[in-house]
């Protein structure tokens, strides 16, 4: 591979992942250099084909402070949404009340909710779509302000709304994790909006595809350490799966 073949396939990567780490890429091209690569992130960035960043590149599409169309979302990585979404109905007891959050993952689980007897509260339009579906589950959508990239319900409104309801289980989607700034995502109201609602349930559950690790957003959610479980499509490095072991977090 020449050098011009290479700038355009690290091209194409953060193109098609939108936000990628230094390491995802050296993992990528492991017979490059750091000096080379990071050589060609800077000629990429000058001709405007990506955008670098501290510690990776994003893509030109990515602009710093936003999380990706919702329909955009939907369509990358569905095999591993499903997967996810398997797992992750199996932790759900009937009789219970959950907090399911937006997102693309958060949708494909609760596509995939079984007509059972429980309580449901979502600030997700895309959520409450699929919900209607069903004739069992109780289901209350918490208002605020609409966010029509994600159709999601945040804001000052939507945290006061929460008031003080409580529940047994929160499904919480990210945009990424990284050790050092734990789970993220790219708009500020969403994440105080969910590290509210991780203040008002017992047990918090990520859902987050193998492609989020390593992968930084601009606004923290929480630490890995203050979430119950991770569910995932079982690509998760050893590296991640060591840390949750080590703060006591299971890993599905």
């Amino acid at each position: 591979m020449n050098m011009a073949e290479r700038r355009d396939k690290i091209a194409e990567l953060v193109s098609a992942e939108r936000s990628v780490s230094f390491s995802r890429i050296k993992k990528a091209f492991p017979d490059v250099s750091e000096m080379t690569l990071r050589t060609d992130l800077k000629y990429l960035d000058e001709q405007h084909a990506i955008i670098r960043v501290h510690g990776g590149a994003r893509s030109v599409g990515y602009a710093v402070g936003t999380d990706d169309l919702l329909a955009n979302r939907s369509v990358r990585n569905i095999a591993q949404k499903a997967d996810i979404a398997a797992k992750a109905v199996s932790l759900v007891h009937p009789d219970t009340t959950i907090f399911i959050d937006s997102g693309s993952t958060t949708t494909s689980f609760a596509a995939a909710l079984p007509d059972v007897r429980i309580l449901v509260f979502t600030n997700s339009v895309s959520v409450a779509a699929e919900l209607a579906r069903l004739s069992l589950p109780k289901v209350y959508v918490i208002g605020g302000a609409l966010n029509s990239a994600s159709m999601s319900l945040t804001g000052a409104r939507a945290v006061e709304n929460l008031g003080k309801l409580s529940f047994d289980q929160l499904f919480l989607g990210v945009t990424g994790y990284q050790e050092s700034c734990g789970f993220t995502c790219g708009l500020d109201d969403e994440a105080v909006f969910k590290e509210a609602c991780i203040e008002h349930s017992g047990e918090t559950i990520v859902l987050m595809d193998s492609s989020k690790e390593d992968r930084r957003s601009t606004f923290p959610i929480c630490e890995l350490g203050d979430v119950s479980c991770v569910v995932s499509d079982g690509g998760m490095t050893d590296e991640f799966a060591k840390a949750c072991r080590e703060r006591g977090v299971e890993l599905l």
